[in-house]
Protein backbone atom coordinates (compact mmCIF):
# COMPACT_ATOMS: atom_id res chain seq x y z
CA UNK A 1 0.00 0.00 0.00
CA UNK A 2 1.20 3.38 -0.79
CA UNK A 3 2.92 5.56 1.92
CA UNK A 4 2.18 9.14 1.29
CA UNK A 5 0.81 12.48 2.94
CA UNK A 6 -1.50 14.88 1.89
CA UNK A 7 0.81 17.00 -0.51
CA UNK A 8 1.70 14.29 -2.29
CA UNK A 9 -1.56 12.24 -2.05
CA UNK A 10 -2.83 11.09 -5.75
CA UNK A 11 -5.87 12.79 -6.23
CA UNK A 12 -8.16 12.61 -9.62
CA UNK A 13 -9.72 16.25 -9.92
CA UNK A 14 -13.39 16.48 -9.24
CA UNK A 15 -16.07 17.91 -7.19
CA UNK A 16 -14.95 17.47 -3.98
CA UNK A 17 -17.78 16.70 -1.10
CA UNK A 18 -17.58 16.78 2.87
CA UNK A 19 -20.18 14.77 5.23
CA UNK A 20 -21.73 16.99 7.67
CA UNK A 21 -22.91 14.76 10.26
CA UNK A 22 -25.03 15.91 13.88
CA UNK A 23 -23.11 15.54 16.86
CA UNK A 24 -24.58 15.99 20.30
CA UNK A 25 -23.69 17.72 23.40
CA UNK A 26 -20.87 16.07 25.44
CA UNK A 27 -22.40 13.17 27.27
CA UNK A 28 -20.74 10.67 30.41
CA UNK A 29 -16.74 10.66 31.14
CA UNK A 30 -14.56 8.27 29.53
CA UNK A 31 -11.18 6.97 30.50
CA UNK A 32 -8.42 8.86 28.66
CA UNK A 33 -5.38 6.88 27.82
CA UNK A 34 -1.53 8.14 28.23
CA UNK A 35 -1.07 8.65 24.73
CA UNK A 36 -4.20 10.49 24.16
CA UNK A 37 -3.45 12.73 26.93
CA UNK A 38 -0.18 13.69 25.68
CA UNK A 39 -1.25 14.03 22.19
CA UNK A 40 -4.53 15.98 23.24
CA UNK A 41 -3.05 17.91 25.56
CA UNK A 42 -1.02 19.86 22.93
CA UNK A 43 -3.99 21.48 21.87
CA UNK A 44 -5.86 21.99 19.00
CA UNK A 45 -3.53 22.25 15.67
CA UNK A 46 -3.62 21.30 11.84
CA UNK A 47 -2.02 18.31 11.09
CA UNK A 48 -2.88 16.04 14.18
CA UNK A 49 -5.02 13.54 11.92
CA UNK A 50 -4.33 10.70 10.11
CA UNK A 51 -6.30 9.27 6.41
CA UNK A 52 -6.74 6.60 3.81
CA UNK A 53 -8.09 7.23 0.10
CA UNK A 54 -9.78 4.51 -2.01
CA UNK A 55 -11.30 4.48 -5.03
CA UNK A 56 -14.89 2.72 -4.69
CA UNK A 57 -14.71 -0.68 -6.77
CA UNK A 58 -18.60 0.56 -8.43
CA UNK A 59 -20.74 3.25 -8.72
CA UNK A 60 -22.22 4.37 -6.13
CA UNK A 61 -24.94 7.21 -4.80
CA UNK A 62 -23.45 9.37 -2.06
CA UNK A 63 -26.49 9.01 0.50
CA UNK A 64 -25.58 5.20 0.56
CA UNK A 65 -21.96 6.12 1.42
CA UNK A 66 -23.49 8.42 3.81
CA UNK A 67 -25.67 5.53 5.50
CA UNK A 68 -22.34 3.15 5.39
CA UNK A 69 -20.48 5.56 7.49
CA UNK A 70 -22.98 6.15 9.88
CA UNK A 71 -22.98 2.12 10.40
CA UNK A 72 -19.29 2.41 10.69
CA UNK A 73 -19.73 5.17 13.51
CA UNK A 74 -22.09 3.21 15.22
CA UNK A 75 -19.94 0.05 15.53
CA UNK A 76 -17.12 1.96 16.69
CA UNK A 77 -16.87 3.70 19.73
CA UNK A 78 -14.29 6.11 19.71
CA UNK A 79 -16.19 7.70 16.45
CA UNK A 80 -18.16 8.26 18.96
CA UNK A 81 -16.56 10.73 21.45
CA UNK A 82 -15.04 13.74 21.83
CA UNK A 83 -12.52 15.51 23.91
CA UNK A 84 -12.72 18.74 25.86
CA UNK A 85 -10.58 20.64 28.31
CA UNK A 86 -11.04 20.02 32.41
CA UNK A 87 -11.06 22.74 34.57
CA UNK A 88 -7.44 21.69 35.44
CA UNK A 89 -6.72 22.38 31.57
CA UNK A 90 -5.79 18.37 31.11
CA UNK A 91 -8.17 16.81 28.19
CA UNK A 92 -11.29 14.71 29.33
CA UNK A 93 -13.10 12.82 27.17
CA UNK A 94 -16.85 11.91 26.95
CA UNK A 95 -19.23 10.06 25.05
CA UNK A 96 -21.41 12.01 22.43
CA UNK A 97 -23.83 10.48 19.83
CA UNK A 98 -23.62 11.22 16.03
CA UNK A 99 -26.79 11.84 14.12
CA UNK A 100 -26.98 11.57 10.19
CA UNK A 101 -26.53 15.26 8.35
CA UNK A 102 -26.01 16.37 4.84
CA UNK A 103 -23.14 16.39 2.02
CA UNK A 104 -21.76 20.14 1.69
CA UNK A 105 -19.85 20.66 -1.54
CA UNK A 106 -16.10 22.27 -1.09
CA UNK A 107 -14.87 24.21 -4.08
CA UNK A 108 -12.05 24.16 -5.38
CA UNK A 109 -11.11 27.63 -6.50
CA UNK A 110 -9.38 28.88 -9.62
CA UNK A 111 -5.29 27.15 -10.02
CA UNK A 112 -6.12 25.52 -6.63
CA UNK A 113 -5.23 21.78 -5.79
CA UNK A 114 -7.87 19.74 -4.67
CA UNK A 115 -4.68 18.16 -2.35
CA UNK A 116 -4.68 21.75 -0.67
CA UNK A 117 -8.42 22.01 -0.36
CA UNK A 118 -8.49 18.79 1.28
CA UNK A 119 -5.72 19.36 3.47
CA UNK A 120 -7.64 22.70 4.89
CA UNK A 121 -11.02 20.39 5.62
CA UNK A 122 -9.05 17.76 7.46
CA UNK A 123 -6.79 20.41 9.23
CA UNK A 124 -10.20 22.14 10.26
CA UNK A 125 -12.57 19.51 11.07
CA UNK A 126 -10.22 16.25 12.50
CA UNK A 127 -8.17 18.31 15.31
CA UNK A 128 -8.15 16.88 18.79
CA UNK A 129 -10.83 18.69 20.16
CA UNK A 130 -13.18 19.02 17.32
CA UNK A 131 -16.43 16.95 17.75
CA UNK A 132 -16.21 14.75 15.98
CA UNK A 133 -12.92 15.06 14.98
CA UNK A 134 -13.18 12.66 11.55
CA UNK A 135 -14.02 13.60 8.38
CA UNK A 136 -15.18 11.46 5.50
CA UNK A 137 -14.60 12.84 1.69
CA UNK A 138 -15.79 12.04 -1.61
CA UNK A 139 -14.32 13.20 -4.72
CA UNK A 140 -17.46 12.64 -7.73
CA UNK A 141 -15.35 12.33 -11.34
CA UNK A 142 -16.28 10.94 -14.68
CA UNK A 143 -14.19 7.65 -13.80
CA UNK A 144 -16.18 6.88 -10.13
CA UNK A 145 -15.98 8.04 -6.47
CA UNK A 146 -12.21 8.62 -4.43
CA UNK A 147 -13.25 7.99 -1.02
CA UNK A 148 -11.15 9.62 1.58
CA UNK A 149 -11.32 8.96 5.39
CA UNK A 150 -9.26 10.50 8.15
CA UNK A 151 -9.37 10.78 11.82
CA UNK A 152 -7.78 13.08 14.57
CA UNK A 153 -4.65 10.74 15.58
CA UNK A 154 -6.35 10.16 19.25
CA UNK A 155 -8.92 7.91 17.96
CA UNK A 156 -6.96 6.03 15.29
CA UNK A 157 -3.99 3.97 13.98
CA UNK A 158 -3.09 2.56 10.79
CA UNK A 159 -4.55 -0.59 11.62
CA UNK A 160 -7.47 1.13 12.70
CA UNK A 161 -7.79 2.77 8.99
CA UNK A 162 -8.60 -0.87 7.70
CA UNK A 163 -10.96 -1.64 10.02
CA UNK A 164 -12.95 1.59 9.41
CA UNK A 165 -12.48 0.96 5.14
CA UNK A 166 -13.10 -2.70 5.65
CA UNK A 167 -16.45 -2.06 7.85
CA UNK A 168 -17.88 1.02 4.87
CA UNK A 169 -17.29 -1.12 1.89
CA UNK A 170 -19.00 -4.14 4.05
CA UNK A 171 -22.01 -2.01 4.95
CA UNK A 172 -21.95 -0.64 1.70
CA UNK A 173 -22.55 -4.59 0.34
CA UNK A 174 -25.18 -4.97 2.95
CA UNK A 175 -26.92 -1.83 1.21
CA UNK A 176 -26.99 -3.25 -2.42
CA UNK A 177 -28.92 -6.37 -0.74
CA UNK A 178 -32.02 -3.93 0.39
CA UNK A 179 -30.87 -4.22 4.08
CA UNK A 180 -30.44 -0.78 5.94
CA UNK A 181 -27.01 -0.47 6.64
CA UNK A 182 -27.12 1.64 9.70
CA UNK A 183 -30.07 -0.60 11.52
CA UNK A 184 -28.15 -3.09 13.46
CA UNK A 185 -25.15 -2.62 13.97
CA UNK A 186 -22.88 -4.95 15.24
CA UNK A 187 -20.67 -3.06 18.19
CA UNK A 188 -16.98 -3.93 18.06
CA UNK A 189 -14.94 -4.00 21.47
CA UNK A 190 -14.57 0.04 22.48
CA UNK A 191 -11.26 1.14 22.75
CA UNK A 192 -11.84 2.90 26.08
CA UNK A 193 -12.30 -0.46 27.11
CA UNK A 194 -8.55 -1.04 26.49
CA UNK A 195 -7.56 1.91 28.04
CA UNK A 196 -9.52 0.98 31.47
CA UNK A 197 -7.83 -2.36 31.22
CA UNK A 198 -4.17 -1.02 30.62
CA UNK A 199 -5.07 1.78 34.22
CA UNK A 200 -6.35 -1.22 36.14
CA UNK A 201 -2.93 -3.34 35.02
CA UNK A 202 -0.19 -3.82 38.06
CA UNK A 203 2.60 -1.41 37.52
CA UNK A 204 5.80 -2.68 35.67
CA UNK A 205 8.50 -4.10 37.64
CA UNK A 206 11.25 -3.20 38.56
CA UNK A 207 13.37 -4.11 36.12
CA UNK A 208 11.94 -2.86 33.17
CA UNK A 209 12.15 0.71 34.79
CA UNK A 210 15.77 0.01 35.57
CA UNK A 211 15.95 -0.58 31.69
CA UNK A 212 13.74 2.57 30.71
CA UNK A 213 15.58 4.47 32.91
CA UNK A 214 19.16 3.25 31.13
CA UNK A 215 17.79 4.09 27.43
CA UNK A 216 16.70 7.56 28.40
CA UNK A 217 19.85 7.72 30.62
CA UNK A 218 21.94 6.85 27.55
CA UNK A 219 20.02 9.44 25.54
CA UNK A 220 21.09 12.89 27.58
CA UNK A 221 17.91 12.16 29.96
CA UNK A 222 15.10 12.65 26.68
CA UNK A 223 13.72 10.05 24.59
CA UNK A 224 15.95 8.51 22.07
CA UNK A 225 16.73 11.14 19.51
CA UNK A 226 18.03 10.91 15.64
CA UNK A 227 22.03 10.71 16.14
CA UNK A 228 23.08 13.26 13.57
CA UNK A 229 22.21 17.22 13.38
CA UNK A 230 18.77 18.36 12.26
CA UNK A 231 19.17 22.34 12.40
CA UNK A 232 17.87 24.55 15.34
CA UNK A 233 16.05 22.82 17.09
CA UNK A 234 13.09 24.05 16.66
CA UNK A 235 9.89 23.10 14.51
CA UNK A 236 10.36 23.44 10.80
CA UNK A 237 8.46 22.53 7.75
CA UNK A 238 8.72 19.45 6.95
CA UNK A 239 10.80 17.34 4.56
CA UNK A 240 8.88 13.96 3.52
CA UNK A 241 10.43 11.41 1.53
CA UNK A 242 8.34 7.85 -0.09
CA UNK A 243 10.64 5.29 -0.76
CA UNK A 244 10.44 1.63 -2.10
CA UNK A 245 13.20 -0.18 -0.61
CA UNK A 246 12.11 -4.02 -2.54
CA UNK A 247 9.95 -5.12 -4.99
CA UNK A 248 7.95 -7.94 -3.92
CA UNK A 249 10.94 -10.40 -5.22
CA UNK A 250 13.91 -8.47 -3.18
CA UNK A 251 11.58 -8.38 -0.52
CA UNK A 252 10.99 -12.18 -0.51
CA UNK A 253 14.95 -12.81 -0.84
CA UNK A 254 15.40 -10.21 2.29
CA UNK A 255 12.67 -12.09 3.97
CA UNK A 256 14.53 -15.66 3.38
CA UNK A 257 17.71 -14.55 4.38
CA UNK A 258 16.39 -13.53 7.96
CA UNK A 259 14.78 -16.99 7.82
CA UNK A 260 18.13 -18.38 7.25
CA UNK A 261 19.80 -16.51 10.02
CA UNK A 262 16.74 -17.42 12.14
CA UNK A 263 15.42 -14.39 12.90
CA UNK A 264 12.26 -11.97 11.57
CA UNK A 265 12.25 -9.27 8.66
CA UNK A 266 12.37 -6.86 11.52
CA UNK A 267 14.97 -7.91 12.94
CA UNK A 268 17.21 -8.08 9.51
CA UNK A 269 16.23 -4.51 8.83
CA UNK A 270 17.24 -3.28 12.65
CA UNK A 271 20.83 -4.96 11.66
CA UNK A 272 20.88 -2.75 8.52
CA UNK A 273 19.67 1.19 10.18
CA UNK A 274 22.37 -0.49 13.27
CA UNK A 275 25.12 -0.89 10.99
CA UNK A 276 24.34 2.50 9.24
CA UNK A 277 24.09 4.14 12.13
CA UNK A 278 27.46 3.37 13.71
CA UNK A 279 28.65 4.39 10.15
CA UNK A 280 27.86 7.36 10.03
CA UNK A 281 27.37 8.41 13.89
CA UNK A 282 29.51 6.05 15.46
CA UNK A 283 26.61 5.04 18.21
CA UNK A 284 24.39 2.51 18.66
CA UNK A 285 20.61 2.47 17.45
CA UNK A 286 18.13 4.30 20.09
CA UNK A 287 14.99 5.25 18.74
CA UNK A 288 11.67 5.75 20.19
CA UNK A 289 9.42 2.17 18.98
CA UNK A 290 5.99 2.16 18.89
CA UNK A 291 4.54 -0.97 20.01
CA UNK A 292 0.55 -2.37 19.12
CA UNK A 293 -1.46 -2.67 22.08
CA UNK A 294 -3.87 -5.60 20.61
CA UNK A 295 -2.67 -8.22 23.00
CA UNK A 296 -5.89 -10.16 22.43
CA UNK A 297 -7.85 -10.93 19.44
CA UNK A 298 -11.20 -9.35 20.84
CA UNK A 299 -9.19 -5.80 19.71
CA UNK A 300 -8.57 -7.11 16.10
CA UNK A 301 -11.88 -5.80 14.99
CA UNK A 302 -11.85 -2.13 16.92
CA UNK A 303 -10.84 1.55 15.88
CA UNK A 304 -8.54 3.46 18.33
CA UNK A 305 -5.85 4.23 19.24
CA UNK A 306 -3.75 0.74 19.95
CA UNK A 307 -0.11 1.89 19.79
CA UNK A 308 2.00 2.67 23.01
CA UNK A 309 5.30 4.10 22.64
CA UNK A 310 8.76 1.60 23.32
CA UNK A 311 12.34 1.79 23.33
CA UNK A 312 14.64 0.43 20.92
CA UNK A 313 18.35 0.06 21.51
CA UNK A 314 20.36 -1.90 19.26
CA UNK A 315 23.82 -2.19 19.70
CA UNK A 316 25.56 -4.88 17.40
CA UNK A 317 24.73 -5.09 13.53
CA UNK A 318 24.57 -8.82 14.11
CA UNK A 319 20.81 -10.79 13.99
CA UNK A 320 20.52 -12.48 16.88
CA UNK A 321 21.53 -9.38 18.62
CA UNK A 322 18.87 -7.38 16.72
CA UNK A 323 16.37 -9.71 17.11
CA UNK A 324 17.01 -9.63 21.08
CA UNK A 325 16.43 -5.97 20.88
CA UNK A 326 13.57 -5.82 19.30
CA UNK A 327 12.13 -8.61 21.92
CA UNK A 328 12.77 -5.95 24.50
CA UNK A 329 11.36 -3.07 22.99
CA UNK A 330 8.43 -5.60 22.45
CA UNK A 331 8.06 -6.27 26.49
CA UNK A 332 9.50 -2.90 27.31
CA UNK A 333 5.95 -1.41 25.66
CA UNK A 334 3.81 -4.06 27.59
CA UNK A 335 3.68 -2.03 30.66
CA UNK A 336 1.37 1.37 31.10
CA UNK A 337 4.07 4.32 30.41
CA UNK A 338 2.43 6.62 32.77
CA UNK A 339 3.63 4.74 36.11
CA UNK A 340 6.78 3.94 34.13
CA UNK A 341 7.56 7.55 33.13
CA UNK A 342 6.52 9.21 36.19
CA UNK A 343 10.12 9.75 37.10
CA UNK A 344 10.33 12.81 34.42
CA UNK A 345 6.89 13.37 34.84
CA UNK A 346 5.55 12.01 31.72
CA UNK A 347 7.46 11.04 28.37
CA UNK A 348 10.43 13.08 28.06
CA UNK A 349 10.59 14.55 24.51
CA UNK A 350 13.33 16.73 22.96
CA UNK A 351 13.46 18.24 19.56
CA UNK A 352 14.89 15.62 17.55
CA UNK A 353 13.13 12.31 18.72
CA UNK A 354 13.77 9.78 16.21
CA UNK A 355 10.76 7.11 15.89
CA UNK A 356 10.57 3.91 13.82
CA UNK A 357 7.42 2.26 13.00
CA UNK A 358 7.19 -1.09 11.45
CA UNK A 359 3.92 -2.59 10.13
CA UNK A 360 3.57 -5.85 8.52
CA UNK A 361 0.07 -5.59 6.50
CA UNK A 362 0.54 -9.27 5.06
CA UNK A 363 0.52 -10.63 8.89
CA UNK A 364 -2.71 -8.53 10.16
CA UNK A 365 -6.25 -10.29 10.36
CA UNK A 366 -7.82 -7.15 8.98
CA UNK A 367 -7.57 -7.02 5.06
CA UNK A 368 -8.37 -4.88 2.22
CA UNK A 369 -7.73 -4.98 -1.26
CA UNK A 370 -5.30 -2.49 -1.23
CA UNK A 371 -4.33 -2.67 -5.19
CA UNK A 372 -7.73 -3.48 -5.88
CA UNK A 373 -9.19 -0.29 -4.09
CA UNK A 374 -6.02 2.18 -5.32
CA UNK A 375 -5.29 2.84 -1.58
CA UNK A 376 -3.29 4.84 0.13
CA UNK A 377 -2.15 5.55 3.70
CA UNK A 378 -2.02 9.18 4.32
CA UNK A 379 -0.46 11.67 6.92
CA UNK A 380 -1.11 15.02 7.58
CA UNK A 381 1.43 17.47 6.28
CA UNK A 382 2.83 19.49 10.00
CA UNK A 383 6.05 20.86 11.23
CA UNK A 384 8.34 18.91 13.14
CA UNK A 385 11.40 18.78 14.69
CA UNK A 386 12.54 15.05 14.44
CA UNK A 387 12.85 12.39 12.21
CA UNK A 388 9.50 9.50 12.19
CA UNK A 389 10.30 6.88 10.04
CA UNK A 390 7.42 4.62 8.94
CA UNK A 391 8.09 0.73 7.02
CA UNK A 392 4.84 -0.96 5.60
CA UNK A 393 5.73 -4.45 4.21
CA UNK A 394 2.82 -5.62 1.85
CA UNK A 395 2.33 -7.91 -1.53
CA UNK A 396 3.80 -5.10 -3.23
CA UNK A 397 7.30 -5.22 -1.31
CA UNK A 398 8.63 -3.09 1.37
CA UNK A 399 8.23 0.49 1.75
CA UNK A 400 9.00 3.45 3.86
CA UNK A 401 7.77 7.09 4.46
CA UNK A 402 10.14 9.16 6.32
CA UNK A 403 9.19 12.73 8.00
CA UNK A 404 12.28 14.95 9.06
CA UNK A 405 12.64 18.86 9.23
CA UNK A 406 13.35 20.50 6.22
CA UNK A 407 16.50 22.22 6.44
CA UNK A 408 20.15 21.69 5.20
CA UNK A 409 21.39 19.98 7.88
CA UNK A 410 18.58 17.24 8.07
CA UNK A 411 18.35 17.06 4.30
CA UNK A 412 22.06 15.80 4.70
CA UNK A 413 22.12 13.76 7.36
CA UNK A 414 18.75 12.06 7.52
CA UNK A 415 18.30 12.31 3.56
CA UNK A 416 22.31 10.35 3.54
CA UNK A 417 21.39 7.83 6.46
CA UNK A 418 18.32 6.61 4.76
CA UNK A 419 20.54 6.48 1.25
CA UNK A 420 22.74 4.23 3.00
CA UNK A 421 20.01 2.31 4.92
CA UNK A 422 18.12 1.88 1.95
CA UNK A 423 21.52 0.57 -0.47
CA UNK A 424 22.57 -1.56 2.19
CA UNK A 425 19.00 -3.40 2.85
CA UNK A 426 19.02 -4.08 -0.88
CA UNK A 427 22.40 -5.03 -0.99
CA UNK A 428 21.14 -7.84 2.15
CA UNK A 429 18.25 -8.67 -0.22
CA UNK A 430 20.82 -9.02 -3.85
CA UNK A 431 23.22 -11.32 -1.05
CA UNK A 432 20.50 -13.62 0.44
CA UNK A 433 20.21 -17.35 0.58
CA UNK A 434 17.06 -17.26 -1.74
CA UNK A 435 19.23 -17.10 -4.81
CA UNK A 436 22.05 -19.21 -3.85
CA UNK A 437 21.71 -22.53 -5.47
CA UNK A 438 23.48 -25.61 -4.10
CA UNK A 439 24.23 -28.10 -6.20
CA UNK A 440 26.76 -30.90 -6.07
CA UNK A 441 29.02 -29.05 -3.85
CA UNK A 442 28.95 -25.89 -5.94
CA UNK A 443 27.48 -23.04 -5.58
CA UNK A 444 25.44 -20.85 -8.34
CA UNK A 445 23.19 -17.65 -8.05
CA UNK A 446 19.65 -17.03 -8.96
CA UNK A 447 19.40 -12.90 -9.92
CA UNK A 448 16.95 -10.77 -12.12
CA UNK A 449 18.90 -10.70 -15.61
CA UNK A 450 20.07 -6.90 -16.60
CA UNK A 451 20.52 -5.61 -20.12
CA UNK A 452 24.13 -6.69 -20.10
CA UNK A 453 23.30 -9.92 -19.66
CA UNK A 454 20.60 -10.06 -23.11
CA UNK A 455 23.88 -11.68 -25.17
CA UNK A 456 24.61 -14.41 -22.91
CA UNK A 457 20.72 -15.18 -22.54
CA UNK A 458 19.93 -15.02 -26.53
CA UNK A 459 23.27 -17.24 -26.97
CA UNK A 460 22.02 -20.38 -23.93
CA UNK A 461 18.64 -20.01 -26.10
CA UNK A 462 20.23 -20.71 -29.59
CA UNK A 463 22.23 -23.53 -27.70
CA UNK A 464 20.82 -27.00 -28.91
CA UNK A 465 19.55 -28.35 -32.34
CA UNK A 466 15.49 -26.42 -31.91
CA UNK A 467 17.11 -23.30 -30.61
CA UNK A 468 19.48 -22.88 -33.87
CA UNK A 469 16.91 -23.14 -36.08
CA UNK A 470 14.56 -20.73 -34.62
CA UNK A 471 16.23 -18.14 -32.14
CA UNK A 472 17.64 -14.63 -34.14
CA UNK A 473 21.15 -13.55 -34.85
CA UNK A 474 19.89 -9.71 -34.39
CA UNK A 475 20.34 -8.76 -30.50
CA UNK A 476 18.03 -5.91 -31.52
CA UNK A 477 14.93 -8.45 -31.66
CA UNK A 478 16.39 -9.30 -28.18
CA UNK A 479 16.51 -5.46 -27.07
CA UNK A 480 13.17 -5.14 -27.49
CA UNK A 481 11.67 -8.74 -25.72
CA UNK A 482 13.88 -7.42 -22.75
CA UNK A 483 12.15 -3.87 -22.47
CA UNK A 484 8.55 -5.55 -23.03
CA UNK A 485 9.41 -8.30 -20.37
CA UNK A 486 10.41 -5.70 -17.66
CA UNK A 487 8.25 -3.95 -18.07
CA UNK A 488 5.29 -5.76 -17.09
CA UNK A 489 6.02 -7.21 -13.15
CA UNK A 490 4.07 -10.45 -13.67
CA UNK A 491 7.28 -11.69 -15.46
CA UNK A 492 10.63 -12.28 -13.91
CA UNK A 493 13.57 -13.25 -16.38
CA UNK A 494 16.14 -14.71 -14.49
CA UNK A 495 19.93 -15.46 -15.17
CA UNK A 496 22.07 -18.25 -12.69
CA UNK A 497 25.60 -17.26 -12.46
CA UNK A 498 28.65 -19.60 -11.42
CA UNK A 499 31.08 -18.94 -8.66
CA UNK A 500 33.18 -17.08 -11.63
CA UNK A 501 29.99 -14.79 -12.17
CA UNK A 502 29.46 -16.62 -15.72
CA UNK A 503 25.90 -17.03 -16.88
CA UNK A 504 25.53 -20.51 -16.87
CA UNK A 505 21.76 -20.92 -17.55
CA UNK A 506 18.27 -18.86 -17.72
CA UNK A 507 14.73 -19.07 -17.41
CA UNK A 508 11.63 -16.74 -17.41
CA UNK A 509 8.92 -17.06 -14.41
CA UNK A 510 5.27 -15.31 -15.73
CA UNK A 511 2.21 -15.01 -12.81
CA UNK A 512 -0.70 -15.40 -13.98
CA UNK A 513 -3.82 -14.89 -11.88
CA UNK A 514 -7.10 -16.36 -13.36
CA UNK A 515 -10.74 -17.41 -12.72
CA UNK A 516 -10.41 -20.91 -13.41
CA UNK A 517 -9.73 -23.71 -10.95
CA UNK A 518 -11.40 -21.89 -8.29
CA UNK A 519 -9.58 -18.70 -9.11
CA UNK A 520 -5.98 -20.19 -8.76
CA UNK A 521 -2.82 -18.35 -9.99
CA UNK A 522 -0.56 -20.40 -11.71
CA UNK A 523 3.23 -19.81 -12.90
CA UNK A 524 4.55 -20.27 -16.24
CA UNK A 525 8.11 -21.30 -16.80
CA UNK A 526 9.77 -20.91 -20.32
CA UNK A 527 13.02 -20.71 -21.85
CA UNK A 528 14.73 -22.72 -19.70
CA UNK A 529 18.12 -23.33 -20.63
CA UNK A 530 20.90 -24.76 -18.84
CA UNK A 531 24.64 -24.18 -20.90
CA UNK A 532 26.19 -27.41 -22.53
CA UNK A 533 28.81 -28.08 -19.84
CA UNK A 534 26.38 -28.08 -17.02
CA UNK A 535 23.64 -30.20 -18.14
CA UNK A 536 22.57 -33.52 -16.44
CA UNK A 537 24.76 -32.22 -13.30
CA UNK A 538 21.11 -31.17 -11.09
CA UNK A 539 21.16 -27.55 -11.82
CA UNK A 540 17.91 -27.44 -13.97
CA UNK A 541 16.56 -29.53 -11.01
CA UNK A 542 17.81 -27.13 -8.44
CA UNK A 543 16.33 -24.05 -10.58
CA UNK A 544 12.77 -25.47 -11.08
CA UNK A 545 12.32 -25.79 -7.08
CA UNK A 546 13.90 -22.37 -6.93
CA UNK A 547 11.18 -21.07 -9.67
CA UNK A 548 8.37 -23.34 -7.86
CA UNK A 549 9.17 -21.30 -4.41
CA UNK A 550 9.16 -18.65 -6.40
CA UNK A 551 5.54 -19.24 -7.45
CA UNK A 552 4.55 -20.10 -3.86
CA UNK A 553 5.24 -16.48 -2.57
CA UNK A 554 2.79 -15.16 -5.59
CA UNK A 555 0.18 -17.27 -4.50
CA UNK A 556 1.02 -19.82 -7.12
CA UNK A 557 -0.67 -23.29 -6.67
CA UNK A 558 0.07 -24.75 -10.26
CA UNK A 559 3.21 -24.93 -12.52
CA UNK A 560 2.98 -25.61 -15.97
CA UNK A 561 5.47 -25.93 -18.56
CA UNK A 562 5.58 -26.37 -22.51
CA UNK A 563 8.16 -27.91 -24.33
CA UNK A 564 8.29 -29.06 -28.10
CA UNK A 565 7.23 -32.49 -28.33
CA UNK A 566 10.41 -33.81 -29.99
CA UNK A 567 12.14 -32.74 -27.12
CA UNK A 568 12.47 -36.44 -25.48
CA UNK A 569 15.28 -36.12 -23.18
CA UNK A 570 13.50 -32.53 -21.77
CA UNK A 571 9.93 -34.23 -21.27
CA UNK A 572 11.58 -37.18 -19.05
CA UNK A 573 13.55 -34.42 -16.91
CA UNK A 574 10.08 -32.98 -16.52
CA UNK A 575 8.20 -35.84 -15.61
CA UNK A 576 10.93 -37.15 -13.43
CA UNK A 577 10.52 -33.87 -11.30
CA UNK A 578 6.40 -34.69 -10.93
CA UNK A 579 5.48 -32.62 -14.47
CA UNK A 580 2.36 -34.55 -16.12
CA UNK A 581 1.20 -34.61 -19.55
CA UNK A 582 -2.28 -33.96 -18.20
CA UNK A 583 -3.25 -31.33 -21.34
CA UNK A 584 -2.46 -31.19 -25.15
CA UNK A 585 -0.95 -27.94 -25.91
CA UNK A 586 -1.56 -25.94 -28.86
CA UNK A 587 0.07 -23.33 -31.07
CA UNK A 588 -0.14 -21.79 -34.63
CA UNK A 589 1.66 -18.39 -36.00
CA UNK A 590 -0.40 -15.21 -35.90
Amino acid sequence: MRLTNVTHLRLPFGRLWGYDVSASALGRPLPVSFDQRLHVGAGDRPGSWMALSFRLPAQTDRESIADAWLAVVARHGTLRSAFARGADGDPTLHEIEISPGSWVEHQVGPGQAVNDVLRDILDAECSPYGRPSHRLCVLETAAGLTVVIAADHAHVDMWSMLVIVRDLLSALDAGKTGAKPMSTPRSAPAFVEHTQALLDKDPAPDHVRRRWEAIIADSGGVMPQFPLSLGAPEPHRERVEVRDVFDVDDAAAFAAQARDDGVSTLASAVVAMTAVTREVAGTALRAVFPVHSRFEDDWHDSVGWFITNSVLESELAEPHAAAAAVKEAVQLGAWPLADVLAPWGGMPVAPGMFAISWLDLRRLPVRIDSVGLDAQYVSAATDTDGVMLWFILDESGLHLRCRYPDTAEARTNVGGWLDLLVARMQADARSSVRGRLQVAGRTFRVERASRDDIEAIAALLSDDRFGADRESVELDRYEAGFRAVIRDASNYLGVVRDSADRIVATMQLTVIPGLSRGGSTRLQIEGLRVATAERSRGLGAAMLEWAHEFGRARGATLSQITTDEARDRTRAFYTRLGYQTAHVGLKRNI
